[in-house]
């Protein structure tokens, strides 16, 4: 497997308040990982660098054999606009957007035309069990489907790496099992690699493998030879 995005010797900080401490991990292309680790121990602050969200104090990341923490601010976003794709807590619909809107909304980004982008959103209804749904704003959905919309906008633009910041921790257990495997099935047939932060071990259990974040520091344990 080819080295998709890497974190080498990261620090990040706070003002005074260390988040990071010399983090360093690499996601192979296509693997889906979960960053586990408490409340606090900087695993979230990881992927937001490896994203491009937040530049490290120190250290490199680097995406696709490039670094990243070296670009502007405009290359950054670029990057976050049409490689990567992004699925959070609680969503973050656009409240005023139907359902299907929030879903191309990618897409118009990257400026394709809204009758096409539209309709391609519209396909990930079915495929996602939201048929009917297309029209509704998020004040009108339950959270399970609010956050199917929002794997769905995570994944529209078919995006090199997926960032999921704890996508189910807002969700009961049956609903959350319920996206995950939406998240993974889809994850697998489009060849996404995906960066999952997570603190739940049945939640990391949808992954290749998984790292602990703490304090700061990542501990990997060492590949199994396939």
């Amino acid at each position: 497997m080819s080295v998709m995005i890497e974190a080498r010797d990261v620090t990040f900080a706070f003002g005074q308040t260390p988040a990071l401490r010399g983090a360093s991990i690499t996601v192979d292309s296509g693997e889906i990982l979960a960053i586990m680790g408490p409340s606090g121990s900087g695993k979230s602050t990881l992927l937001h660098c490896l994203a491009g969200i937040l530049v490290p104090d120190s250290g490199e990341i680097i995406f696709d054999g490039a670094r990243i923490d070296t670009l502007p601010e405009s290359g950054r976003s670029g990057l976050r606009r049409d490689r990567f794709g992004f699925v959070f807590q609680f969503g973050q619909l656009v409240p005023e957007l139907t359902a299907a809107e929030n879903v191309a909304l990618p897409l118009l980004l990257s400026g394709v035309r809204r009758t096409r982008a539209l309709r391609t959103a519209r396909g990930w209804f079915e495929r996602l069990g939201l048929d009917g749904l297309e029209q509704r704003r998020s004040g009108e959905l339950s959270g399970g489907q609010a956050q199917r919309v929002a794997l769905a906008r995570g994944l529209v633009a078919e995006p090199r790496v997926l960032f999921a910041d704890e996508p189910t921790g807002a969700l009961d257990s049956l609903t959350g099992e319920q996206v995950m495997d939406l998240l993974v099935g889809v994850a697998r047939e489009q060849g996404t690699t995906v960066v999952l932060v997570t603190h739940e071990a049945r939640i990391a259990a949808y992954a290749d493998r998984e790292v602990m974040v703490r304090d700061g520091r990542v501990n990997a344990p060492d590949r199994i030879a396939s």
